[in-house]
């Protein structure tokens, strides 16, 4: 497989540009030539990859930054999106459905999966962050540039701690994984995950009270 990534475009400024001409095309016309492409892009046919990306990289785009209102991690999920549809271009059967029909689903499901995310990242920091680091208010505005300088400076100081509870915080954070869910990924009780991320926490409290001061 060809580096994908090297071949999709900057999607920026997306949101607001016109529609591709293909979404004027007649609706069974536009459908037989996605198919087509997909059938393409199966056997490797890298044009045919750009020309679908051509053709659907605006809707994606809108329909994922309509959800998840950031236009990074719009840019994100739509070009994993198109990974997807690369890689699993053989599997597409017209009979179940359109291509666009099948790229809109993922790009919603992706989206979704990352509001998900943020709420579970969210409701560990309002849990279990000692208040006096005050992540607690910026937990239910995760969107916004205060706690996203915030996040960035809790993942510089997860490097410093001791490597289990750098593990079991990255999996809370980053891999948006519940308590529960950690233990098991784990294989560790659950009490022993919780205080591992306390005190990982309490060192993460310690090591950014200098900037939330």
């Amino acid at each position: 497989m060809f580096a994908t990534h090297a071949c999709l475009p900057a999607l920026a400024g997306l949101a607001g540009a016109n529609l591709p001409s293909c979404m004027s095309e007649p609706a069974e016309d536009r459908s037989d030539i996605d198919a087509r492409l997909l059938q393409r892009m199966a056997g490797g046919d890298r044009t045919a990859f750009s020309e679908l990306y051509d053709r659907f990289s605006r809707p994606l785009y809108s329909a994922a930054l309509r959800i998840l209102g950031d236009a990074r991690e719009t840019e994100d999920i739509v070009h994993d999106v198109f990974l997807t549809i690369w890689e699993k271009s053989a599997a597409f059967s017209p009979g179940r459905g359109t291509a666009f029909g099948w790229a809109v689903t993922l790009t919603r499901n992706r989206a979704i999966d990352r509001l998900r995310l943020r709420k579970r990242r969210g409701e560990l920091l309002s849990a279990a962050v000692p208040a006096d680091l005050g992540y607690d208010e910026a937990a239910g505005t995760t969107d916004t540039l205060v706690f996203k300088e915030k996040a960035r400076l809790v993942r510089s100081a997860l490097a410093a701690l001791p490597i289990e509870q750098k593990q079991a915080l990255e999996l809370a954070f980053f891999g948006g994984l519940t308590q529960e869910q950690i233990a098991e990924n784990l294989n560790q009780p659950l009490g022993t995950v919780k205080a591992r991320i306390r005190r990982g926490l309490l060192k993460l409290r310690d090591a950014l009270r200098p900037h939330h001061d």
